[in-house]
C-alpha cells in the first residue's frame, strides 16, 4: 500500500491519500477550510461521504451541499469543485473507482449498469445508510490496509449497493452537442500538448471568437482553456502514477514547465506532482 500526506499550518487543510497497487483504487480523507478545490474531474468514478462539517461543491451546473451522512457519487469526467461554507470547515472521506476495475468488477458480480464506463449516477447527493456504511468499510479496507479479503468484500458490497443509484444510460446526450463545440472538442483533445490559440478553434469552429467561447460553455460547461488544463491534469495523473518525472510529465501533456503543472496540479488535487508520483509508486524522487 502506498500514500501521501499533506498538511499545511497555516489553512488547517490536511489530506491523507492511499493507493492499493493491485486494484488501483486510491482512498483519500481530507479535511478543508474555505476554498478547497478548483474545478477539475477525473478519470475514475469517485464515491464519498461526508464525515464532519458542511461540505458545498458545484457539480452538473448545480450547487450541492452534503452533511454528515450523506454519500457523494460523482462519474468520471463530471466536473467539480469544493469548499466549506462554515467557518469549522468539514472533512469526508472517498473512494477513487478506476472505470476498467469497476467495469470488471460489475461483470463479476453481474450488476449491468456499472458496465458501461460512461455509467451516470442518478443523483449526485444520496441519502442512504446502507451505501454509506458500504463505503465507510470499503474505504477503511483500503485505508487501514486491512487484507485482500476485507477489501474484496467491502468493495463487492459498495458496488451492490451502487448498482441501485446508476442509470442505464449517461445524462449527457452527444447528439445534443452543437457541432461547432464538438469540433473544437476534438482539436483540443488533438492538441492537448500543443500551444493552441482562440484564433485556431474558431477557425476549426466556423464561428467567431465571442460565440465560440460562449457555445462550448453551454455544451460543456466550461471554456475552451479550462476544459484543456482539465485534459492535461488528468493525463499527468496517468503518467505520474506510471512513475514518470514531473518535470518529463509537465512537457508532455502541454504544460510549460514542472512548476506550471504543479500549480495547476495543486489547486485541482491539493497535493503536488510529486507526492501523487510517490503515493502510486512508492518510488521516491
Amino acid at each position: 500500500m502506498t500514500g501521501a500526506t499533506v498538511f499545511n499550518e497555516r489553512t488547517d487543510h490536511w489530506l491523507v491519500a492511499r493507493r492499493d497497487p493491485e486494484t488501483g483504487i486510491e482512498g483519500l480523507r481530507a479535511h478543508f477550510r474555505g476554498h478547497a478545490y478548483d474545478p477539475h474531474d477525473h478519470d475514475d468514478m469517485l464515491i464519498g461521504y461526508t464525515e464532519q462539517g458542511v461540505q458545498r461543491f458545484q457539480c452538473h451546473r448545480s450547487l450541492h451541499t452534503s452533511t454528515p451522512g450523506r454519500a457523494i457519487l460523482i462519474e468520471p469526467g463530471a466536473l467539480h469543485d469544493g469548499h466549506a461554507p462554515e467557518a469549522s470547515g468539514f472533512t469526508y472521506a472517498a473512494l477513487y473507482l478506476p472505470q476498467g476495475w469497476v467495469e470488471h468488477a460489475a461483470r463479476q458480480l453481474n450488476l449491468p449498469g456499472l458496465r458501461g464506463v460512461e455509467a451516470a449516477f442518478s443523483h449526485t447527493l444520496v441519502d442512504d445508510q446502507y451505501l454509506v456504511d458500504a463505503i465507510r468499510a470499503a474505504f477503511f479496507a483500503i485505508y487501514h490496509d486491512e487484507g485482500r479479503l476485507a477489501r474484496d468484500q467491502a468493495l463487492d458490497r459498495v458496488l451492490t449497493q451502487l448498482s441501485g443509484h446508476v442509470l442505464d444510460a449517461p445524462s449527457t446526450n452527444g447528439s445534443a452537442i452543437p457541432l461547432a463545440a464538438l469540433r473544437v472538442r476534438d482539436l483540443l483533445h488533438e492538441q492537448m500538448a500543443g500551444n493552441i490559440g482562440l484564433d485556431e478553434l474558431a477557425t476549426a469552429a466556423g464561428i467567431d471568437r465571442f460565440r465560440l467561447t460562449r457555445l462550448f460553455k453551454r455544451a460543456f460547461g466550461t471554456s475552451p482553456h479550462a476544459y484543456l488544463v482539465r485534459l492535461r491534469l488528468r493525463a499527468a495523473r496517468q503518467m505520474l502514477a506510471s512513475g514518470h518525472q514531473p518535470a518529463q510529465v509537465a512537457a508532455a501533456v502541454g504544460f510549460s514547465d514542472q512548476s506550471h503543472l504543479g500549480r495547476w496540479f495543486h489547486r485541482a488535487y491539493r497535493m503536488t506532482p510529486a507526492a501523487y508520483r510517490r503515493m502510486c509508486t512508492n518510488v521516491p524522487d
